[in-house]
């Protein structure tokens, strides 16, 4: 019987898993709970990680078997404390022979570019990019968590949509279909309703409104295409930022994969960051297929596998 490999991606709103034999084939295939890791709580990632795992592999009709190697990357490890505590706590679930634990952008560059030179984007309820230069140098630009940063992201532009909509409602600024849009996927009758919202609100919470800010954006709603266009040209400031620093300047050939929920295919401001990019990173060349980082993972654990 082949042996099983596993890759997990991490994320601060869904955990992938993917399944695969030796030779890459997926054998099954599992989305769950968030599993990013938070300052203190690696126990509660590895317990998410361990139970969907094992979920997966039951799906694949192999419970009880043991992969020989499982890939986890995960977000919120990018300080080595935080990388080892979750370590611990995913080989106390002993879930395979051998473990990996990287960075989820580590899972993801790997989809998108293999070992080969690229920068990738990623906006989903928060923003980040990621950029390996031809001589293997490797940054990172943006991805400083709600609070300071995660520009052009959805909690970004859902907390963006918050202010216009308070905006216009006082009258400093124009009538915008968004306080309605805004109340209705709220349930709130008012928008003095938004001030106790907003105090509970969490970063996917209010990625959450950015659902209806692409929507008007798209019906040509002037205040919500204002936000979406000034979330473009913050993420494309990420790409432009690293070909500079790893590919000399922005006119240099640099290979550009976009990911996240914000930037699936065919999205609204997926389109408008490409069309951004032609003139602000004129050298940049689109990777054309969807970047799935567990899958990423997958690749990893099966050259893990090749080495032993």
């Amino acid at each position: 019987m082949a042996h099983l490999v596993v890759g997990v991606d991490g994320g601060g709103s869904k955990t992938h898993v993917i399944v695969a034999n030796e030779r890459g084939k997926e054998l099954a295939t599992l989305t769950g709970a968030a599993s990013a890791v938070r300052p203190g709580e690696a126990l509660h990632s590895a317990e998410v990680i361990g139970a969907l795992v094992r979920d997966a592999i039951a799906m694949a009709e192999r419970e009880g078997e043991r992969p020989r190697v499982l890939v986890v990357g995960v977000a919120g490890i990018g300080r080595e404390k935080e990388r080892k505590a979750l370590v611990r706590a995913l080989e106390g679930e002993a879930l395979a022979e051998e473990l990996v634990v990287v960075p989820d952008a580590e899972i993801a560059m790997t989809d998108a570019f293999g070992d080969g030179p690229g920068v990738l984007l990623i906006s989903g309820t928060g923003s980040v990019a990621f950029g390996r230069g031809p001589t293997g140098e490797f940054r990172r630009c943006g991805g400083w968590g709600p609070d300071c940063g995660d520009e052009g992201s959805g909690a970004w532009i859902g907390r963006r949509a918050l202010s216009v909509v308070t905006s216009s409602h006082d009258q400093r600024e124009p009538d915008t279909r968004l306080v309605g849009a805004v109340l209705t996927a709220l349930e709130l009758d008012e928008v003095d309703g938004l001030v106790a919202w907003a105090a509970q609100a969490t970063p996917r919470d209010l990625a959450a409104l950015a659902v209806p800010v692409v929507t008007l954006a798209s019906e040509r709603d002037l205040r919500a295409n204002s936000i979406c266009t000034i979330a473009a040209e913050e993420l494309v400031l990420h790409v432009r930022t690293l070909a500079r620093q790893l590919f000399v300047d922005e006119r240099a050939t640099v290979p550009v994969a976009l990911a996240g929920g914000m930037l699936r295919r065919g999205s609204f401001l997926r389109r408008l960051v490409e069309h951004r990019l032609k003139s602000a990173v004129p050298g940049s060349h689109l990777h054309g297929e969807e970047v799935v980082a567990a899958r990423g993972a997958v690749k990893m654990a099966q050259r893990a596998l090749t080495a032993v």
